[in-house]
């Protein structure tokens, strides 16, 4: 039966003469194409051609990978390690799909780190390690990884777009989970979901029962039945704990989820403090050991502006944008804008969280001049800066003419910074909040009129700049929600996360393995701590395109520390022809198996030629 396979216009047809390497390149074409299924069935055939192919196997590994089967695809990438040990490209490949495995997080290490050492002149390995960096929240060793990378291939765009996201002190998918814990993230989530239900009803159901009981009480004078009530929640409150208690099957992993994703913790403890401030309010309520002129009610109330979602909301907003370094993370990702789309959405990103970061600063820098000197606010001048510089740079490289809504609050913050200093300046804010004492000016009464009626619009103009920032902001967030698509926070980041592991593999001709079977001696040359080293080899080729050498004993323990070698053959039918493989070798029972990385080939310099 023939095969099949795709011709140029991109129909099927058969090729029965094709070779494992020829499939092999089909199916890693369709792969770049986004045809996973159809590559699998090539790399399926490449394997099935030639069962030594390690190549194909990383291509079975990788179409699996691209088709979401991650289960499926890790079978297909240990048989490429088994095949070629030595093959840092299969090293890659395997620590991409155990990443996500449960449990098997420090094998993924284990490999990429096996892969940086066959080959340290590749940046895919460094990429590797601070993906799974990136991955378990260690945004210092990433970032290591990445600057590792880029001294390189300074052109990696993977590497330019996740060191932005190590600069951003990117949130991971699943905050709360260590990957390298050996227990199913599944488990963890539903951990998790358990304690933030458990978080939410109960602050919901105390501040439902704390405005019921102080209406109750202020409204109805029915204060002491109504802190009766207030007891009987706290009763309620026990099958609800215990209820969300046993959906939480991974309690031994429990603190140290609340100490991975702090915003979790947050909420479970503010939920506990709820709790006892509750029991504590109805406590003060009942015995009255305050003094009259202290009311219990208004404290109740206040607790539920403290602990409830809305102040929680507020400080977490501030707080996340003021996390990482965002002008850096659009400097290093800029030269990744024109090749990467995930680069163009990060760098939108991190401007808006600039703009978060300006505007934050601006309100602070009002709010002072307003509460202590107005002319204070000139320095509102030079906050815009750093905001518009970022947004003009990207404008003329043409990455943000999508998004108005940026551009549209960038613009904004721009006249409140120059009307609120120009307000300040005017010293027209005594006049407009009547400050005690009145003004006090030294110029003619209508000019103080004058004045201060000018620097009141210029505060109002700045104040009013600054509201219809936020109010972008919001618009551009319900826009998001509403379409489904990427909004102006952090959680919009994307992580590059491209294919590794698909390129080819080094094949020996048929001339390299006719030198390395016939050859009457074979030389292996290796390196330790005194320098580069010599010794006398017997080798033969495998199927699968491995050296297997037998050399003396002395050599396998410099190989273990550095295993790139080197292995040079003539061939003695041919004498002129010379053969040198470099690559990688591993010890593997009394033998040691090469991986070939390069190939070099020639021949002596004839009679004729000498001098």
């Amino acid at each position: 039966m023939g095969r099949v396979g795709t011709d140029e216009s991109g129909k099927t047809g058969n090729h029965p003469d094709r070779s494992s390497r020829e499939w092999c390149e089909e199916a890693l074409t369709r792969l770049n194409a986004g045809r996973p299924e159809s590559a699998l069935d090539a790399a399926r055939r490449a394997a099935d051609l030639d069962p030594g192919s390690e190549w194909a196997h990383r291509l079975i590994s990788l179409a699996h990978e691209r088709l979401g089967r991650e289960a499926e695809a890790v079978p297909a990438a240990e048989r490429a390690v088994e095949l070629a040990r030595g093959s840092w490209q299969a090293r890659l490949r395997l620590a991409a799909v155990l990443r996500r495995a449960p449990g098997r997080w420090a094998e993924a290490v284990e490999q990429a780190e096996l892969a940086r050492k066959f080959a340290p002149e590749e940046a895919g390995p460094e990429i590797m390690l601070g993906d799974l960096a990136l991955l378990r929240g260690d945004h210092a060793r990433a970032e290591h990884s990445y600057r590792a990378a880029l001294a390189i291939d300074p052109e990696a765009p993977q590497a330019r777009v996740n060191l932005g996201l190590a600069l951003l002190r990117w949130d991971r998918p699943r905050p709360h989970h260590d990957p390298a814990w050996p227990v199913d993230p599944r488990e963890t989530g539903r951990a998790r979901r358990a304690l933030e239900v458990w978080s939410r009803q109960v602050r919901l159901l105390l501040a439902v029962a704390t405005l019921g009981i102080a209406a109750c009480a202020l409204l109805l004078d029915r204060g002491a039945e109504a802190r009766l009530a207030g007891c009987a929640v706290l009763l309620l409150l026990v099958p609800l704990t215990v209820r969300q208690a046993r959906r939480v099957g991974v309690w031994p992993y429990a603190g140290a989820m609340l100490g991975r994703d702090p915003w979790l913790g947050v909420s479970v403890v503010s939920a506990a403090l709820s709790v006892v401030a509750f029991a504590a309010w109805l406590l003060l309520g009942a015995v009255r050991v305050l003094p009259p002129s202290f009311d219990p009610v208004w404290a109740g109330l206040a607790g539920i502006v403290v602990l409830g979602w809305p102040a929680l909301a507020a400080v977490r907003a501030l707080a996340e944008s003021w996390r990482g370094r965002p002008l850096r993370a659009l400097a290093v990702t800029e030269p990744a804008r024109e090749s990467e789309r995930t680069a163009r959405r990060n760098a939108g990103v991190a401007l808006w969280i600039v703009l978060g970061r300006t505007w934050s600063v601006l309100v602070a820098v009002v709010a002072g001049a307003l509460v202590v000197e107005p002319r204070a606010a000139v320095a509102a001048v030079a906050v815009p800066y750093p905001v518009v510089r970022g947004y003009l740079r990207a404008r003329r490289r043409g990455h943000q003419r999508g998004d108005p809504w940026l551009a549209a609050a960038t613009w904004l913050v721009v006249p409140a910074a120059v009307a609120c200093a120009a307000g300040g300046l005017l010293g027209a804010a005594e006049g407009l909040f009547g400050t005690a004492g009145g003004a006090r000016w030294s110029q003619a009464p209508s000019e103080a009129w004058s004045g201060a009626w000018s620097g009141a619009w210029a505060w109002r103009i700045g104040l009013g700049a600054l509201a219809a920032a936020a109010l972008v902001f919001l618009l551009r967030g319900l826009q998001a929600w509403w379409r489904g698509g990427p909004g102006p926070w952090r959680s919009s980041l994307l992580m590059c996360d491209l294919p590794v592991g698909a390129g080819p593999s080094v094949a020996l001709d048929p001339e390299v393995r006719q030198t390395f079977s016939y050859a009457r001696s074979i030389v292996l040359s290796y390196g330790d701590a005194l320098g580069p080293r010599v010794a006398g080899a017997v080798a033969s080729v495998t199927s699968s395109g491995e050296l297997r050498l037998i050399a003396e004993t002395a050599a396998w323990a410099a190989i273990e520390e550095d295993p790139r070698v080197a292995v040079f053959a003539t061939d003695p039918l041919q004498r002129r022809f010379w053969v040198e493989v470099r690559g990688v070798a591993r010890a593997d029972s009394d033998v040691l198996r090469v991986t070939p990385k390069q190939v070099l080939f020639g021949e002596f310099p004839g009679r004729h030629q000498r001098r």
